[in-house]
């Protein structure tokens, strides 16, 4: 036996052996090819430190950059049937279900929150592309009405942060039906006179955006958001020309009146605590913890002794 081969060496390679590396400290940027590192991604709210780009920010990690302290309650969503067309293409819907919610711990493509956003209580529903690209089925169908019903009972405005793909083509024709659906449920709101802001995220696309995504009173959407019903490459190829550069994106559909704003990621908060107060005809929002003291408060406190 040989200790030094057998015995020293291995200790010796052990002790300056290089550890693994988690896969997921670092992201490269889409849009700049830079190597972001995960705590810093994650303290620019998913925005590039380079170029600005937006990257996709799932509903939890948004609502706790929106609300204040982080804190929000979520709004319970009636489940649907799982599989009501018992689909099956590759592998069974119900597979797919579950494979999506272990790898993204949500539900569904629908989270919907209430708390306050700058001392301004409103409920906001956010989808999720992470889950199954944001598809729209029965329960993205449920979580707005739940949201819309919310708002109304509770006298709050209804803001809906949208990221989809289109319909969910695993449920067919009852995913179209939730168009007809959601438009409804946006109805009961501005009936109730309530403000519906909605700001589109990369991507927005199909039944979403023929729906709920495009009814909005004020429509924001976030810098360089595809936003549309089929994409740039089916149209392309449809009428076999070149499309202007641009095309589609938050500022191309701004510039040509189909929003109202395109707001960064980190001014979304104090925009819609801004625009919402503004629809609602109350007093503009307090930048800090502590609403401001109302007129009769301020009129009645005692004045300050002079300093000797």
């Amino acid at each position: 036996m040989n200790w030094i081969t057998d015995y020293v060496r291995p200790k010796i390679n052990s002790l300056f052996s290089r550890r693994e590396v988690p896969e997921n400290l670092w992201t490269k940027c889409p849009e700049c090819g830079t190597m972001l590192f995960h705590r810093e991604l994650a303290a620019n709210l998913n925005v590039c430190t380079n170029c600005d780009h937006h990257l996709p920010i799932g509903p939890r990690d948004r609502f706790a950059a929106l609300f204040d302290a982080g804190l929000w309650t979520e709004v319970k969503v009636p489940d649907p049937l799982p599989d009501p067309l018992q689909f099956r293409d590759q592998k069974k819907y119900a597979d797919r279900l579950r494979a999506a919610q272990k790898d993204t711990g949500a539900k569904d493509a629908m989270l919907v929150a209430e708390g306050e956003v700058m001392r301004t209580p409103m409920v906001v529903a956010a989808q999720d592309f992470s889950f199954m690209a944001g598809s729209m089925g029965m329960y993205v169908g449920n979580a707005l009405i739940a949201a819309a019903t919310r708002a109304v009972e509770t006298r709050r405005p209804l803001v809906v942060f949208t990221a989809s793909g289109g319909a969910r083509m695993q449920e067919g024709i009852l995913s179209l039906m939730q168009m007809p659906r959601t438009t409804v449920a946006v109805g009961m709101v501005k009936e109730a006179r309530l403000p519906y802001i909605t700001v589109l995220t990369h991507p927005t696309t199909g039944g979403v955006t023929a729906s709920y995504a495009m009814l909005g009173d004020i429509q924001i959407a976030e810098p360089n958001a595809l936003i549309c019903f089929a994409g740039p490459r089916v149209i392309e190829q449809t009428i076999r020309e070149k499309l202007p550069e641009g095309f589609q994106r938050a500022e191309y559909l701004l510039d040509h009146g189909m929003l109202d704003r395109v707001t960064h990621r980190k001014a979304m908060r104090d925009e819609l605590a801004t625009l919402v107060r503004l629809l609602m005809r109350e007093s503009a929002p307090v930048k800090g913890d502590l609403p401001a003291p109302p007129p009769a408060a301020v009129a009645a406190a005692p004045e300050a002794a002079p300093q000797p």
